[in-house]
């Protein structure tokens, strides 16, 4: 296997000679603000958005999202709903002064910083500094305690290593100081056999810090500062943000339980926050247009105006599934989750990647689509006992998959493929009607008869009403195409 051997401080050199010529929007490979029509979706599933995020934090759901929805590399949705600063306590007694949420709100991203994580490892990895099914312990010795000893760096990284969700002890309870706390959690035993099954774990992704830690000979943040945020800019994006940046910071929630009063501008986590905000599993702060520009390094298979950031040999490791041959667990890349409709929903293929975090923030990217979809939200705010803000994140994945799906006749076929890909049709011939039906209606569209394209899009919709009459088309399936048609007739009426 061939990778880049050059030491850490001469690929620094080599980033920072980009630095300067990176930017989030105005890039010929980056990412610019545009309509929606000019990167083939609908404006209407996107507006749809607006009045159920709201009602969504009429329900307290969440005080305050920001959602980003970027396609082709445009932007082509980035609005703000709600507040960044609402309560001053538990109780959820009114600040006298709350702060409305913005664009540019920085959020506390909680475990998609594992994602800045994993892509910090495999950076030392395209330097030959490792292979990923070496064992932890020859990189970090006392690791090997507790019968630890096979444990590798791709267990780690696909949450396969056997560790417990989290530490046998809380982390804020032992004492000392960062290097103590972690030295007790290098020196955890293991829930499971190693390799034998999926459970997510903290643990996995603190230790993945310190290896990032040892490997480098820099502190996480000081690693992830110089070679994945300044190389692409992301200027919001950071651990431990400056106590000037707190109006712009959306506030999470208080925790008596640690002496902390409403937590805000600092880490949420309790692991991280003990860890002096520097964990491998929690404790990036991010913007949406930041974070945007991550998901699109991703897309652009590990570079962004002209910075490569990763490989694309680490890049498509990090997309493949290692987990197909562990019964129950979950499609897993390095760091990266893969095909989880809980939060993907439409945009879930084997392929689109994503990542949630419990402050309530998810990532979607969707290589198929060419898509990133941003979900932020503060709904830990002031406390964690909320409901799920999974029905928004679904949304949110949803309205996305319409607007570019609705966009046409031809795409709206594109869909049924997708759908025929996940046994959405009881027979072949059922999917294969409705694709032919599809054909020829885009042949009004390119004749602009907008008379025959409603027409017979009408008759689109009496057919998937006998298909699941029929059970000939599960229930979502049709759901999602009798939304698309609708959509679609309305855009050309």
């Amino acid at each position: 296997m061939l990778k880049r051997m050059a030491p850490v401080m001469i690929f620094l050199f080599a980033i920072i000679l980009f630095t300067g010529t990176a930017s989030i929007l105005g890039a010929s490979n980056g990412l610019f603000q545009d309509n929606p029509s000019e990167a083939d979706m609908l404006q209407l599933p996107l507006d749809d958005m607006d009045p159920l995020l709201e009602e969504a934090m009429e329900d307290h759901v969440m005080p305050g999202a920001v959602v980003l929805i970027a396609k082709d590399g445009k932007v082509v949705k980035h609005d703000a709903y709600g507040y960044a600063a609402r309560y001053t306590d538990s109780d959820f007694t009114e600040m006298d002064d709350p702060v409305e949420m913005s664009e540019d709100t920085i959020f506390d991203l909680a475990s998609i910083s594992k994602l800045f994580t994993a892509t910090a490892v495999m950076q030392l990895w395209d330097q030959g500094a490792f292979e990923l099914d070496d064992p932890v312990a020859d990189y970090i010795p006392e690791f090997a305690a507790n019968g630890k000893e096979e444990v590798t760096i791709r267990q780690l990284l696909t949450h396969t290593s056997g560790f417990r969700p989290s530490t046998t002890a809380p982390l804020h309870e032992i004492e000392g100081d960062r290097e103590d706390k972690l030295a007790f959690v290098l020196n955890e035993s293991l829930q499971n056999p190693p390799g034998q099954e999926y459970l997510y774990s903290d643990v996995d992704f603190i230790t993945l810090g310190v290896l990032i830690e040892r490997l480098s000979g820099m502190q996480q943040d000081e690693f992830t500062e110089q070679f994945i945020t300044g190389p692409l800019n992301m200027t919001d994006t950071m651990y431990n943000p400056p106590a000037k940046l707190k109006h712009r910071i959306a506030a999470t929630e208080e925790q008596p339980w640690v002496d902390r009063e409403l937590v805000w501008g600092e880490v949420h986590d309790e692991k991280a926050w003990t860890l002096d905000g520097v964990a491998g599993h929690a404790g990036v702060f991010s913007t949406a247009a930041d974070l945007a520009v991550f998901g699109q390094m991703m897309l652009q298979q590990g570079t962004y105006n002209g910075v490569e950031v990763l490989s694309e040999e680490a890049v498509e490791l990090i997309s493949t599934n290692w987990n197909e041959d562990i019964p129950g667990a979950r499609s897993s890349g390095l760091g990266w989750e893969l095909n989880q409709s809980w939060y993907m929903d439409r945009l879930a293929e084997s392929n689109t990647l994503g990542h949630t975090g419990y402050t309530g923030t998810s990532i979607v990217v969707s290589p198929n689509n060419n898509t990133i979809a941003l979900l932020l939200t503060n709904r830990v705010h002031p406390t964690r006992e909320t409901v799920s803000t999974n029905p928004v994140r679904q949304l949110v994945a949803e309205k996305t998959g319409a607007a570019i799906s609705a966009w046409s006749a031809a795409s709206m076929k594109d869909y049924v493929e997708v759908l025929e890909a996940r046994d959405a049709f009881a027979h072949e011939s059922a999917a294969h009607a409705l694709k032919l039906h599809l054909t020829a209606v885009h042949q009004y569209e390119l004749q602009h008869d907008a008379e025959k394209v409603n027409r017979h899009m009408e008759s689109l919709q009496a057919l998937l009403e006998y298909q699941l009459d029929q059970e000939l088309i599960t229930e979502a399936a049709y759901d999602d195409l009798m939304m698309d048609a609708a959509y679609l007739i309305d855009s050309w009426q």
